[in-house]
């Protein structure tokens, strides 16, 4: 299972109440006031980790929260502090709170971010001691942690987008370029779930990640076939890669498959439109491939960069056209 979103409920810990002491020991009567204050109670931390790949784990496991400050105790004895919660979240998180404020995006692994702030420990009658007040009886109690419900919502981080309909090719096209080694078959939504692939050019020690989103179809938006829920994975894109059937095996049109993609995107965020795209043109080996291929350039007035994945043809100019742009953007 491939969960990118994710309610929870978290609290963060009290702080541990001040003590109320005198120290009594035999030929000191007047040893006066000993209560230590209390500790502070642990924080709910988020740590990004690059080896979680998605939200699982707080789908079934909703709740969380970090310990308590132990109290104050006598002969001036600090109270242990509260032990922190470390919640580990995958690069591309972002959080969001009960009023749909994005509080916090975390990025980079390892970055980490306070997100409860643990209540402060109380004061031991000690730190009322006075020369007008030799025997304090006055304490603080500690302060409440935070507590919060929040969404988290999983946006992968990827320099390239894959977007297609089913059965184009996009899992043959990812494993050719990349070492994701996506499932193929000759049947739709053989994807079920968003896959990052990394794309190597050894010649000059570059690299590009490329995201393969579950295959769209018309009507996706009404939550026809996997909807479009998984388009939150190429927000971040720096660009997108169309990539058509343009032999139409499975009777489609490659024109109007091309026009319902860009409708489909349109009805999630009008905003994807606008960053750059370019079309892959697939299974160019096969009949009627050709004739498809000027039909829909004269449609269109796109440029097309023609691939079989199957013959292999095309994939090092694709990776190049890939590479320059990137690098460049």
């Amino acid at each position: 299972m491939f969960v990118d979103e994710a309610k929870v409920i978290l609290k963060a810990g009290h702080g541990g109440n001040g003590c109320l002491s005198f120290l009594r020991e035999k030929y000191r009567p007047n040893g006066g006031p000993n209560g230590g204050d209390g500790g502070n109670g642990g924080d709910v931390v988020l740590v990004c980790d690059r080896n979680v790949t998605d939200l699982t784990n707080y789908k079934f496991v909703p709740h969380a929260s970090a310990k308590n400050g132990e109290p104050g105790r006598g002969s001036n004895c600090h109270g242990a502090n509260g032990a922190s919660c470390f919640l580990k979240v995958p690069e591309g998180t972002v959080v969001i709170d009960e009023t749909k404020t994005v509080i916090a995006e975390l990025f980079e692994d390892g970055e980490k971010i306070v997100l409860l702030k643990g209540g402060n420990g109380g004061k031991g009658n000690v730190n009322f001691k006075s020369s007008v007040n030799q025997a304090p009886r006055k304490i603080t109690l500690g302060t409440p942690g935070e507590t919060g419900e929040f969404t988290f919502i999983l946006k992968t981080i990827a320099d390239i987008g894959l977007v297609g309909f089913p059965n184009a090719g996009k899992s043959s096209l990812i494993n050719i370029l990349t070492n994701a080694q996506q499932k193929e078959a000759p049947y739709p939504f053989t994807t079920l779930n968003p896959k990052v692939g990394v794309i190597h050019y050894p010649e000059t020690h570059q690299t590009l990640t490329i995201a393969d989103i579950p295959g769209l179809i018309s009507g996706a938006h009404e939550n026809r076939g996997l909807g479009i829920r998984f388009l939150k994975h190429i927000e971040r894109c720096k660009m997108l890669l169309f990539l058509i059937d343009i032999a139409g095996v499975d009777g489609r049109n490659p024109i109007d498959d091309y026009r319902i993609l860009l409708e489909e995107l349109a009805h999630y965020d009008r905003t994807l439109l606008e960053k750059k795209r370019s079309i892959v043109a697939n299974k160019i080996d096969l009949h009627p491939a050709e004739k498809h291929l000027a039909a829909f350039k004269k449609a269109t007035g796109e440029t097309v960069l023609t691939i079989s994945c199957i013959q292999n043809m095309g994939i090092e100019a694709l990776k190049e056209k890939l590479r320059v742009f990137c690098i460049k953007n």
